[in-house]
């Protein structure tokens, strides 16, 4: 069994308006006693672990993780290395997300001498009024330097982040902003519908009449637009928002779609393991007071918890293969496999979930494809556009 871990950075220079993401803007004082705390949380959950782990992919989200030095990501995944077996040197994919303003070639090729083979910039628009709209710091001469830099540093693994369906954004620009990022060449592209959360500014903004919602017959044919163009240029979606040159589709949440087991650190940070889902605290100062302790001497319980850890959910093994079903299924092309299915928990998928399967065939929803090994369950391209119709069937009990 191999894991994944996850590491949750939740410093911003700027919070913008749509986020509701644990992050946390003016903070950055707190980085250097951060970066302690999650060397720290590594060490209290691989002592707890019932055997030395093996790890091959290693994530940093956020909030903004390119505001810390490549120093500071050398400690942390010096940490790694001490505590885990990595497997697939050198080649294990490590990756981070980073603001296109927050990086200079020079940073980039410390974090490329750290470690790093991959990384994920958050570019949302190359149209600078969408970019005020959403409150981003950068411009679209950032995301051009940023890419340029990122090469010259060596990366060859690379994602840009895009977001439609924006208020009162016409169809065009978002066109635009698609063609924009196919000329950089990335090799990976992830493309999200906006969401307006309650919590954040545009949802109160949204809730005064302030602020247009955005319009989802538009979204759907923005989608569609960019499922057809993207793969008239050699991308293939591999999953329901992600698309990937051969060879480049993102290991590590892959992980996540296939229902296997991750590790999460940091304020906020969940991870699932040991039929067990954890989250951390959300708030940087208590998540640091909480690690402060020796690691090995605080009364954590029992693995894949930590000092950090405020919640805990056991999971049934009923609700294993519901999760399995849904996440499974946000991948395009692989779906869910019977034989992996049954090899994994014993039961046939179709036994446990046929009737709804049967439905959702009948719906158009779903399709029943033969691989070389397997019958699968995939979506259907009419699928993909009303998903959560589609995993709401596999939630509860």
């Amino acid at each position: 069994m191999t894991y994944s871990l996850y590491f949750h950075i939740p410093f911003c220079t700027h919070r913008c308006a749509y986020c509701d993401f644990n992050t946390y803007a003016g903070q950055e004082r707190l980085i250097p006693a951060y970066v302690e705390a999650l060397c720290n949380e590594i060490r209290s959950v691989a002592a707890r672990a019932p055997e030395r782990l093996s790890v091959h992919t290693i994530f940093f989200g956020g909030g903004t993780p390119s505001l810390l030095t490549p120093v500071q990501f050398e400690q942390i995944l010096q940490t790694v290395r001490n505590r885990f077996d990595l497997v697939n040197q050198p080649d294990l994919e490590t990756c981070l997300e980073a603001n296109p303003g927050t990086v200079t070639v020079d940073s980039l090729r410390g974090l490329r001498r750290a470690g790093f083979n991959r990384i994920s910039f958050g570019v949302q628009s190359f149209q600078p009024g969408e970019l005020r709209q959403l409150e981003r710091m950068h411009d679209p001469f950032d995301v051009l330097n940023a890419v340029h830099w990122a090469r010259q540093a060596g990366f060859d693994n690379l994602n840009l982040d895009l977001i439609y369906g924006l208020p009162e954004q016409p169809l065009h620009k978002w066109q635009t902003n698609v063609k924009q990022a196919v000329e950089l060449a990335p090799q990976h592209l992830s493309l999200y519908a906006l969401t307006i959360e309650q919590g954040t500014p545009y949802g109160r903004w949204a809730g005064h009449g302030l602020l247009a919602m955005p319009d989802p017959d538009l979204a759907a044919d923005m989608y569609e637009w960019a499922a057809e163009y993207l793969e008239g240029q050699g991308y293939e979606q591999y999953e329901i928002s992600n698309w990937a040159r051969p060879g480049y589709q993102c290991q590590h949440n892959l992980q996540y779609w296939r229902n296997l087991p991750y590790l999460g650190f940091g304020a906020g940070a969940h991870g699932c393991a040991n039929s067990t889902r954890v989250a951390d605290v959300l708030r940087i100062k208590t998540y640091i007071e909480r690690l402060n302790q020796d690691p090995l001497q605080s009364p954590a319980p029992a693995f894949p918890l930590s000092p950090a850890s405020v919640s805990q959910t056991h999971l049934t093994r009923f609700v294993e293969m519901q999760e399995t079903m849904m996440l499974g299924l946000r991948l395009t092309q692989e779906g869910v496999a019977a034989e992996a299915f049954r090899v994994r928990f014993g039961q046939e998928m179709q036994s446990v979930f046929g009737k709804d399967i049967e439905e959702l065939i009948g719906l158009g929803l779903l399709e029943k494809v033969r691989s070389q090994t397997s019958e699968v369950v995939r979506l259907t391209k009419r699928g993909r556009l009303l998903g959560n119709l589609v995993f709401m069937r596999f939630v509860g009990e």
